[in-house]
């Protein structure tokens, strides 16, 4: 009696622990036009997801098929997922006003695939010990989402993004083993990026936080970052768009943007890119040990002449190289109708100062940049092009501003001061001030007689007084 008690014990033990695993197996979502929350989750998946209170853990893969909708609402506070695969072919949206926190851990880590799904809008999470978030084919938006610690494990970014145009705007990344942001070679995607943070990411790799393959019909719109590395073994680059396979036709704007403490700052490669660089800061680039292989403020290594671009009102100082221009390109740093209004001085490496470095046949318009000095010998020596090396293209840069960015027929009629300014600046003079953003906009026109207190939102101006102006930047 006492063997077959035994035995049967060890049958219903069996049994039992053979049904745990089928408890926990993945769910799928029926995909007739339900709206799940959490809450209903945790009723319906057989396990797959459960709650204690307003925490939430996933402990299996989880599908939310084509027409059904995961709503995430403030009865989440915290969702735990170590080694699952949440997969939304139909749905995501967050209503919640209380940021969510989905957490991996450090040894297991959650993926998210979105495949052809429509409509999803992710807002005010906290995603940490993730292995990637891959987008295909489907328009997501991302709105003061904070990744960090993301791991490579699904994808080489924490946002992957495959024939797709998301919108990614008021995010923090930091810390994430791979870049924040990537599109493949193979595939056409034109990510909005605004207003983002990137600290540190790209563990120490010379690869850069942004690193995107060819665009879509969409501008890729890269507006009002800031982008930086603030540890010593993990300095990288800061954004990279190319083409190497003449994929359709990219288009990008880099636009007041910060980048700066990197090992270079934006880098177009490629095949067909069109870009207008205009109002950013590039500096102080310069952490990568061989100049060969990095440090420029800009980089444009095209093809041919179908690799464009035009740059305007950028300050491009402290890094190895100022601008490089390599192989094939269109570049117009500034006309006599339009001048380029460029800050470039101060860039360099062994000992040599390098603000624009022309290595190829083709010519350069760099007319109306300030190059850190009002002799023109000096600004020679610090451009390499014709004059250098006859089987080079010639850079023409006269005129030129003056170091204090006052054009070379303006009289100095006010001062405007501190510059870099934090959220905001003194202008003292006597007159009609008029100030304009890097769009040429007017933002601001005032009479003043004396000291003027004025606050503006971060980016580049220009301030005129009479025939006088000044640049300003505001961080």
């Amino acid at each position: 009696m006492l063997k077959q008690s035994i035995h049967k014990t060890l049958f219903v033990l069996i049994l039992f622990l053979g049904l745990v695993p089928m408890m926990n197996a993945q769910w799928t979502s029926p995909g007739n036009g339900t709206t799940y929350t959490l809450p209903d989750l945790a009723a319906v998946s057989n396990g797959v997801v459960t709650n204690d209170g307003n925490v939430f853990a996933i402990h299996s893969d989880l599908t939310i098929s084509q027409n059904d909708v995961l709503q995430i609402d403030d009865q989440v506070s915290r969702i735990d997922a170590g080694n699952v695969l949440i997969t939304i072919q139909g749905s995501m949206v967050c209503t919640n006003t209380q940021r969510v926190k989905l957490y991996g851990t450090m040894t297991e880590h959650f993926s998210i695939r979105f495949e052809n799904a429509t409509d999803c809008e992710l807002k005010t999470m906290y995603f940490s010990d993730g292995a990637g978030i891959k987008l295909i084919e489907s328009e997501v938006t991302f709105d003061d989402v904070k990744f960090v610690y993301f791991t490579r494990d699904y994808c080489n970014a924490v946002i992957d993004a495959f024939n797709c145009d998301p919108t990614i705007s008021n995010c923090y990344f930091m810390l994430n083993e791979g870049a924040a942001i990537s599109s493949p070679a193979n595939g056409q995607s034109s990510p909005q990026i605004i207003n983002c943070e990137f600290d540190t990411n790209v563990d120490g790799l010379n690869s850069p936080q942004i690193n995107l393959g060819p665009g879509g019909e969409d501008t890729i719109r890269i507006v009002g970052n800031e982008i930086y590395t603030i540890m010593a073994s993990w300095y990288v680059g800061g954004v990279s768009v190319a083409d190497l396979m003449g994929t359709g036709s990219t288009k990008v704007l880099l636009k007041d943007n910060v980048i700066k403490e990197g090992r270079y700052g934006y880098n177009q490669q490629g095949l067909t890119i069109s870009s207008v660089i205009e109002g950013n800061q590039f500096v102080n680039n310069y952490h990568e040990d061989n100049p060969m292989n990095g440090g420029s403020g800009i980089s444009i290594y095209g093809m041919d002449e179908n690799n464009k671009a035009i740059i305007r009102n950028n300050v491009i100082t402290g890094n190895l190289w100022g601008i490089t221009a390599i192989n094939g390109f269109d570049i117009d740093l500034g006309t006599e109708d339009d001048w380029g209004h460029n800050e470039i001085h101060d860039n360099g490496n062994g000992g040599v100062i390098y603000d624009l470095y022309n290595n190829s046949a083709y010519d350069i318009m760099a007319v109306g940049n300030n190059w850190g000095t009002s002799n023109a010998d000096e600004i020679e020596a610090h451009i390499f092009h014709q004059n250098d090396d006859p089987s080079l293209g010639l850079v023409t840069y006269v005129p030129f501003i003056d170091y204090d960015a006052v054009g070379e027929n303006n009289t100095h009629i006010f001062e405007v001061w501190p510059n870099p300014a934090q959220g905001h600046f003194t202008v003292e003079g006597s007159g009609v001030m008029t100030i304009t953003n890097t769009l040429g906009q007017t933002v601001l026109t005032r009479e003043i007689d004396g000291k003027e207190t004025i606050e503006l939102p971060r980016g580049l101006y220009v301030v005129k007084m009479g025939n006088a102006t000044q640049k300003v930047i505001v961080e």
